[in-house]
């Protein structure tokens, strides 16, 4: 990953400016970016206690490999976090030009699927906050502005109601996405139960 900090041979336990701004090399991404899939698999195949080695094996790389990227195991629990947050708010940004329902639709249903991948993980990322409190605090802030972007889309376009912000909806959906029994097809049934709730009255 760009910007991922290496140590000094200085000895001194500080990292590295110049070292922590260099771009990674080509194979080293593809490593990166498989050991993040392989995780990620490797954790909803096995829960949040599935171990190093599996990841891996997984990956198809040495544990070498691995701790290179990921000298703690808290390393890879947050990389993945901060992952998912991208790949959410991406959403909300790639689907901009879409009919504004859709769009509001497909970030809802992409909102349980990052949610499902966090409370897998949910023990691991108390240590991930805990050691950097900025990760959550950020993170939350990114996931409701996508969400207010999206649904103001909506609302600009009369298809949502008005009286409702981001902020809201986060609090009407994140209960159901933290039930640790909630499957997905519950999910499925009740996204359009949500939806139908948005609904501008005519």
């Amino acid at each position: 990953m760009a910007g991922r900090k290496k140590r000094t041979t200085e000895g001194d336990g500080h990292e590295s400016s110049e070292e922590s701004t260099r771009p990674m090399r080509a194979d080293a991404r593809r490593n990166y970016e498989r050991l993040l899939e392989a995780a990620r698999k490797v954790f909803a195949d096995q829960g949040g206690g599935a171990s190093m080695e599996a990841i891996a094996r997984q990956a198809g790389v040495g544990v070498g490999t691995l701790y290179r990227h990921f000298p703690k195991r808290v390393a890879v629990v947050e990389a993945l976090f901060r992952d998912d947050v991208e790949v959410l708010v991406s959403t909300a940004e790639r689907d901009a030009g879409l009919d504004p329902w859709d769009a509001l639709a497909r970030w809802l249903h992409a909102y349980v699927d990052y949610s499902r991948t966090k409370r897998t993980l949910l023990n691991e990322l108390h240590e991930a906050f805990d050691k950097n409190p900025d990760l959550k605090l950020v993170s939350r802030d990114r996931v409701v502005a996508a969400c207010d972007a999206v649904l103001r889309r909506a609302q600009a376009a009369g298809v949502a109601r008005r009286d409702i912000s981001g902020e809201d909806l986060m609090q009407l959906v994140s209960p159901m996405c933290i039930s640790a029994t909630l499957t997905p097809e519950q999910a499925d049934r009740l996204i359009p139960l949500v939806l139908d709730g948005l609904r501008a009255h005519s």
